[in-house]
């Protein structure tokens, strides 16, 4: 099953919303601890790497 190209605006859309929930995260807890870094680096990671891939397998113009 082909895949859906990510348009440049929905890669920034993710990247805002995606910026928008770390900074919800961070701006309410007490204290970033260990599990908290984690959430936020494994989120980037599932966020990035997919429209990483995707503009880089765009055909140059």
């Amino acid at each position: 099953m082909a895949r859906r190209k990510i348009t440049n605006s929905q890669a920034v859309c993710l990247t805002l919303l995606w910026g928008l929930l770390c900074y919800y995260i961070i701006a309410n807890v007490e204290k970033i601890t260990f599990d908290i870094a984690f959430a936020i680096v494994a989120s980037a990671i599932i966020v990035f790497v997919p429209i990483y891939k995707n503009i880089r397998n765009r055909p140059k113009e």
